[in-house]
């Protein structure tokens, strides 16, 4: 569950090229509100498991866990620690992966990407990580206790991909997987009382050097605001605006 400003706000770089969250509100990251719900709907199958949610960052970050809480789930997992900031997905996935590793998993799910990285990768890389199969992108997802397997429908451009792979695994699920419930009153007051338990890098037997900007294999360079959008050409209708109109399609290579 990943804590990421609001992609409806004016976001922005601060002055050491990372992502400024101070000065936007943050919640939790609308896609991952699918794998939410997917894991929700195993459980409510009839299949026999305990859902634990999982977050990296700030103190604030724990906001996404409680949302997530309220909308199901048994417990969560907040790894806080200042050493982490500005890490790339492959520092990312290295802590995501140890604190799964502790916790111990079945399954593992993910949503598509994140809406403020949005590199979609750190799936595949958790997957690498624990040495399980990667099932990423599927927009309709089955899991078979019995038989050990997860299935997945990946849609393409040109056809319709069905993938499987054996338990445990890591799946990623689209926004087509199917629409993340709203949080009831009653989630919402019972998520005060489940458990959240908090680590860092020496609770997961990492060191800061293996994270963060120090261990991060790409960097900003540079950054700079999007120049605003040019005001449109109006044309004023008094008998030859279709002809302006096809000058202006046509100078633009638009027909």
């Amino acid at each position: 569950m990943k804590h990421v400003p609001d992609a409806t706000a004016d976001r922005t770089f601060a002055e050491d090229g990372r992502t400024d969250r101070a000065s936007v509100d943050s919640l939790l990251s609308e896609l991952d509100e699918y794998a939410v719900e997917q894991a929700l709907r195993i459980a409510e199958s009839g299949t026999d498991a305990e859902i634990t949610f999982l977050t990296v960052g700030p103190d604030d970050a724990r906001d996404a866990l409680r949302k997530a809480l309220a909308m199901g789930g048994d417990g969560a997992v907040h790894v806080s620690d200042e050493a982490i900031g500005g890490s790339d997905a492959f520092g990312t996935s290295l802590v995501l992966a140890r604190a799964i590793e502790q916790t111990g998993f079945d399954l593992v799910l993910c949503g598509m990407a994140s809406t403020d990285g949005t590199t979609g990768v750190v799936p595949a890389l958790l997957a690498e990580r624990l040495g399980v199969p990667a099932v990423t992108h599927v927009e309709e997802l089955s899991v078979s206790v019995e038989d050990g397997t997860v299935t997945g429908r990946r849609e393409g451009d040109g056809a319709s991909v069905r993938v499987r792979g054996t338990l445990p695994a890591v799946v990623s699920v689209t926004d087509r997987s199917g629409d993340a419930r709203y949080p009831s009153f009653k989630g919402i007051m019972a998520a005060k009382k489940k458990p959240v338990r908090t680590t860092d890098l020496d609770g997961l037997g990492l060191s800061a050097d293996q994270v963060g900007t120090a261990g991060a294999r790409s960097a900003v360079d540079q950054a700079s605001r999007r120049p605003p959008r040019a005001q449109g050409e109006i044309v004023t209708d008094d008998g030859e605006a279709g002809v302006a109109l096809a000058g202006f399609l046509a100078h633009g290579k638009f027909v």
